[in-house]
């Protein structure tokens, strides 16, 4: 039947219901054999409540003797539905209707979830039995209490009673309420659901509006029966009326089907990942005719049941008889006897025993909860009882939705121990569907668990299951805000002018594609690497033109045919970048740990890019969340590049510099550096790194008087006095000679290529394309093949290993520029002359011409270093701190220079270079942040600095409030500007230091003197001002506050915050000075040899090597080296060995930590528990067995007795006595 929309007028005045729901009305009036007067009807009500046709019905009276709902009722249209409001128990309101016991539960289930708008099920629990016991045991109610409605909430279940204030229904109310009290979370909410006997309802008459009630007042009274009130605290009640009265049966007809149906219902609406509804039924006592309602679950419709043992009645009989191995051919009689012994007044015992014998025929349906599994959550023993149902057949189909429901409940636990221990044959096709919705739950134990059990990720991840991840991220999370953002862009510029062209289906809500990704991750990655997913998405420039955009999109839906069965070469980078984009930390660690190479390079990414995303990201929590899970990755980085340093220190600094093949061409020096992994740059390996390139050549324990003395007397780097590795190098390059197979060998040697050896061959320098190395010889050596082939004269030789390495730059340009601070200075002090034609001096043209060599040079690194575009070459140019720094002083001599050209404002020219002139000295901070000992106080001065802004903010509050108080005190009459300023702030801030000057404030100290308040002598200066002494006393006042507030209170404030930002900032400023340092090093490594002003040569000498005889440096690449593919994969199997080593110590320190240890004792109690349990069954078993065994041991004792008292058989020797 078609649902009702909940949009209709029809739905907004509920006469729709009384349509399609009725109640039942008895129609023949037959005395109930019981009561005496014989007003009493068999249905249960009196003679009185019939109507006058069911009463004169003599005849069919006389004829039937037995009443039948289904032959002596009538259906009319129900008059009690809507909200009911319980007294006493709040405003809310609950949902009941009145129905027949025949209503079609297709229609109360749509009536359910769609017009009382309860949230359908992801399981139902059906409590059977338990109704009008008031002697339940405490353990019995425990079990409802507790473990029943928080298995309910942690699942999304349905709990299904009689929903009366009495029995079982009455304590799983009391739980819901306790519930509902204790939790605050609206998604957390128990649904319980009263399918309750309309006969049974206490107070039922006040329910009864054939308009619907909206509410209805219902009072609740504690009753004893017959009948009894509604519990306030469930969320709705099906009121079942068969047309009896008082009586209980009609209810469980129609709760049969209702849970029937529900079975046969998908959770998530039917949606990708959905299964069938369990549905559970749970039994408590209960009276012999619930044999036949076990039965028919069982045997007709596979419904498994949950027996609590212990709580009497049937449920303790079923529990013993599932419990015994009982020999089939003796189950009849052993039923038979104990249901005479449990039910004596029972009289159709043997009915009762068939069903038993065919219920236990589906023992797999049937679970026993009992004392011993108390310990156990409720939820898990739920779980085992549905996978239990499912083990009567070995097909694989029959598991699936039970592993489907185990992931919804995020219960890898009980599918490790129930449906992966090695008696199901799992194909990877058969867990692809879950691993989807254990990736999309962020179920991180149930990835792990498919991926140990035989997934194949790399057959599961194709480019179509990587969208529909992608497509399936929160509404409420970042990255679907920025996919949703990409895809509207793109939407906008590809779709206009086409609307009435789109495919069908383009309208419906947004499939994000791995081109919005592409655009994300470009946006988060910078220009740092190559874009990813470009190969799928750029075929005939689709995406990327916005010309003839509906033939792009036309081919882009090709192109998605066409890619979206493909498999992923690298499905563990692409599952880590969909965990990183979600802040998935725990699904992203795993991924990481899984993927077999890049595992440096792929951390330092995902330390990128969750920096970036916690940039933008708006709500704090998040935020936090993704700056600690990069904290955690960039950890991972330096725990496993450590690993690898340990191993070997020249394929760790190989695996610093090389292109990642993954991460677009990009080396993990330079992820750290836009990830600002500072811990990073802090290990050893990096730093040996570092200090190998800035040395170069030379031996890295060389003096600095050595290269002082070398550097002003060349001819010395051809002596002894510095060392040079270049005898080592020869020998190396002879030893690799003998093995040039060795693919180990070949890699060191490509780590002293990388490392500055451009001496050795000539033609390095211009480099090769990486096709040419390829289409090499694997035996080929590209060093020793430059040895022998080019020989350099050993003056050359020399000469380049002195010049060109960063140290000696470095060394240079601080020399050079100490030099050009004291030109400036001598100029501004000595030789500074006056405007053409007097001036400039010559000196003064030395200075303007090494002010052009250093604009030559910040223009060659803004505009000549690099592949990237010049307007994003500026950009990254001015964000350094320094260029900006350099860019001000330059501008500011250009300015002074014009301007000192010409008479009217020399002096202006002279004031602007005296100024540029200490902006050029302050660049001196940035030369000696290499120092180790300097490098350090630096950063802790450029912290203090913001301290230094705050405290000026405070102390210029003050001296505003305090000197404009005293002016207006002191000198009222003085109204020039200049004088204003002065008084107002610069006194003030003097007398912070103790120039105060009592002459003029203090009253008694004020001497007779010539003054006037005369506004026109005072502008012509001819007077100073005449003092004001009314009041005179607070500006005495005044002052004292002001010292006392900014000597003491401010000064020390600063002082404590100087403090505390040193102690803060002193444990991690190594770490900051040595990121400085690579920063330096990066920088001075890229500079030509020669200083300014001789740096000029060096330029001329680069444009003409690579503008007209087209040379490539090797300087160009910033610490890039391109490896084969070969010694690519050499090194991150390497990489990998020590990724595992890592993983491998890590875990047996978790191992041996206090919280593993105790989990491992808490599970061996737990093993040892259940073996106990498994004891006393065996014991049992055991003691049944010795009883048997007596029982044949009596009945042979007397055989033998017999047959030696009888003349039958005559035997030579006596019967064998029975030993003790």
């Amino acid at each position: 039947m078609e649902p009702v929309r909940t949009g209709s007028k029809k739905y907004k005045d509920q006469s729709w219901i009384s349509q399609l729901f009725k109640k039942k009305t008895c129609t023949t009036f037959l005395p109930d054999p019981d009561d005496k007067s014989g007003e009493q009807c068999q249905c249960g009500y009196s003679r009185s409540c019939h109507k006058s046709v069911a009463v004169e019905d003599n005849f069919g009276a006389a004829i039937i003797t037995k009443w039948h709902t289904s032959q002596h009722t009538t259906e009319e249209p129900t008059d009690a539905f809507g909200d009911v409001e319980f007294a006493g128990a709040g405003k809310k309101y609950r949902k009941f209707i009145r129905l027949s016991s025949e209503t079609n539960p297709e229609i109360v289930y749509h009536l359910i979830v769609s017009h009382w708008k309860i949230p359908p099920p992801n399981l139902v629990v059906s409590v059977i039995g338990g109704g009008v016991s008031s002697n339940m045991k405490t353990r019995v109610k425990d079990i409802l209490r507790k473990g029943l409605v928080k298995a309910a909430q942690s699942t999304g279940a349905w709990i299904i009673t009689e929903g009366l204030r009495v029995g079982a229904g009455k304590h799983v109310g009391k739980a819901v309420r306790d519930h509902s009290t204790a939790t605050t979370s609206s998604t957390g909410k128990v649904i319980a659901l009263g399918v309750v006997p309309w006969g049974l309802v206490h107070n039922r008459e006040c329910l009864i509006n054939p308009k619907g009630s909206s509410p209805a007042k219902y009072s609740l009274t504690d009753v004893d029966g017959p009948t009894y009130s509604l519990d306030s605290n469930y969320s709705a009640f099906m009121l079942v009326d068969d047309g009896t009265n008082q009586k209980v049966g009609g209810e469980k007809y129609f709760r049969a089907r209702l849970e029937d149906f529900i079975s046969q219902q998908k959770t998530k609406g039917g949606a990708v990942g959905s299964i069938e509804i369990p549905v559970l039924c749970m039994l408590i006592e209960g009276e012999p005719s619930i044999l036949e309602r076990v039965y028919k679950a069982t045997e007709q419709k596979d419904i498994p049941w949950l027996i609590l043992a212990g709580s009497g009645g049937i449920a303790d009989f079923l529990s013993e008889l599932v419990q015994e191995s009982l020999d089939p051919e003796e189950v009849r009689a052993v039923v038979t006897e104990r249901l005479k012994k449990l039910f004596p007044n029972e009289e159709n015992i043997p009915h009762l025993a068939d069903l038993v014998e065919k219920i236990l025929k589906n023992k797999d349906l049937l679970t026993v909860y009992s004392d011993e599994d108390g310990q156990e959550e409720f939820d898990t023993v739920i779980l085992k009882s549905l996978v239990k149902a499912c083990k009567k057949s070995s097909n694989v189909a029959e598991y699936l939705d039970e592993l489907k429901l185990a992931v919804a409940w995020n219960r890898a636990d009980i599918a490790s121990s129930e449906l992966f221990k090695g008696d199901i044959q799992w194909k990877s096709s058969d867990l692809e569907d879950s691993m989807t919705d254990a990736l999309i739950g962020n179920k991180k134990d149930f990835v792990k668990l498919f991926v140990d059990n035989g997934l194949n990720i790399a057959e599961y991840l194709t480019y179509g299951r990587l969208e529909e991840l992608y497509s399936s991220v929160p509404e409420n999370s970042l990255l679907h805000l920025l996919l949703s953002k990409k895809h509207v862009e793109w939407k906008d510029s590809s779709m206009k002018g086409h609307e009435s062209n789109l495919p069908p289906g383009t309208s419906k809500g947004p499939t994000f594609r791995l081109y919005e990704v592409s655009k994300i991750l470009k946006y988060f990655m910078g220009d740092l690497s190559i874009p990813f997913y470009t190969h799928l998405t750029e075929n005939g420039k689709a995406y990327s033109t916005k010309k003839n955009s509906y033939h792009n999109y036309q081919m882009v839906k090709m192109d998605e045919v066409n890619y979206a069965t493909k498999h992923s070469p690298t499905p563990w980078i692409d599952l880590f970048i969909w965990a990183i984009l979600q802040n998935l930390g725990d699904m992203a660690i795993y991924f990481w740990e899984m993927q077999g190479s890049e595992s440096v390079a792929s951390a330092l990414a995902a330390c990128r890019i969750l920096k970036e995303m916690s940039r933008i990201e708006s709500e704090a929590e998040s935020s936090q969340a993704m700056k600690d899970l990069s904290i955690k990755f960039e950890q991972l980085a330096q725990d496993v590049f450590s690993e690898c340093y340990r191993n070997s220190e020249d394929k760790a600094f190989i695996l610093l510099v090389r292109h990642s093949v993954v991460w677009g061409k990009a080396t993990c020096l330079q992820l750290a550096t836009h990830a600002d992994a500072r811990n990073f740059f802090a290990l050893d390996g990096v730093q040996s790194l570092l200090t190998q390139i800035w040395w170069g050549e030379m031996d890295r324990t060389t003096e600095v008087w050595k290269l002082l003395l070398t550097f002003f007397c060349a001819p010395l780097m051809y002596t002894n006095l510095i060392k040079f590795k270049h005898a080592d190098k020869l020998e190396m390059v002879q030893n690799l000679e003998q093995d040039v197979g060795d693919v180990d060998a070949i890699l060191t040697m490509g780590s002293q290529m990388c490392l500055g050896n451009q001496d050795v061959d000539s033609n390095k320098e211009e480099g090769s394309d990486d096709v040419k190395k390829e289409k090499q010889p694997n035996n080929f050596n590209p060093e020793v093949a430059a040895i022998k082939e080019s020989p350099r004269p050993f003056v050359m030789v020399r000469w380049k290993q002195f010049w060109s390495a960063p140290v000696t730059s470095f060394l240079g340009n601080v020399i050079m520029y100490f030099a050009f601070l004291l030109l400036f200075a001598y100029i501004l002090l000595m030789d500074f002359k006056g405007p053409p034609p007097e001036g400039p001096s010559q000196a003064e043209f030395v200075l303007y011409f090494w002010v052009f060599t250093l604009v030559c040079e910040e223009i060659r690194q803004s505009f000549f270093i690099g592949k990237l575009p010049v307007a994003q070459k500026l950009k990254q140019y001015l964000l350094d701190v320094w260029n900006q720094c350099d860019m001000t002083a330059i501008l500011l001599f250009i300015i002074g220079l014009i301007c000192r050209m010409f008479k009217t404002s020399y002096d202006a020219g002279r004031v602007i270079f005296c100024i540029d002139y200490m902006v050029f000295t302050l660049r001196l901070i940035h030369i000696f942040a290499v120092n180790k000992q300097l490098g350090p106080k630096i950063i802790i001065v450029g912290k203090m600095m913001k301290d230094v802004f705050f405290f000026l903010f405070f102390l210029g509050v003050w001296l505003v409030a305090y000197g404009v108080a005293t002016q207006s005190l002191l000198y009222p009459s003085d109204g020039r500007l200049e004088w204003i300023f002065r008084r107002v702030l610069y006194r003030p801030y003097l007398q912070i230091f103790g120039q105060i000057h009592l002459d003029d404030i203090d009253a008694a100290r004020i001497g007779r003197r010539n003054c006037t308040n005369d506004p026109v002598e005072l502008i012509n200066g001819e007077l100073p001002p005449c003092a004001n002494i009314y009041a005179n006393w607070l500006v005495i006042l005044l002052l004292v506050i002001f010292l006392l507030v900014t000597n003491i209170l401010l000064l020390n404030l600063l002082i404590a915050m100087f403090s505390y930002t040193f102690s803060k900032v002193q444990g991690n400023s190594d770490i900051y000075w040595k990121f400085q340092r690579y920063n330096l090093i990066v920088e001075y490594h890229s500079r030509p040899a020669l200083a300014p002003p001789f740096i000029i040569l060096s330029h001329i000498h680069v444009f003409i090597k690579r503008n007209i005889r087209k040379k490539a440096s090797l300087k160009s690449k910033h610490f890039m080296l391109e490896l084969t593919e070969q010694q690519d994969s050499q090194l991150m199997t390497w990489e990998a060995v020590q990724k595992e080593n890592y993983l491998v110590q890590r875990d047996r320190l978790k191992r041996d930590s206090d919280r593993e240890r105790l989990k491992r004792t808490s599970q061996k109690v737990d093993g040892i528990l259940k073996n106990m349990t498994e004891i006393k069954e065996h014991d049992r078993r055991l003691k049944a067995l010795e009883a048997e065994l007596d029982k044949c041991t009596d009945a042979l004792t007397w055989l033998m007795e017999s047959m030696a008292n009888s003349d039958l058989i005559k035997s030579s020797r006596p019967p064998p006595n029975i030993k003790d």
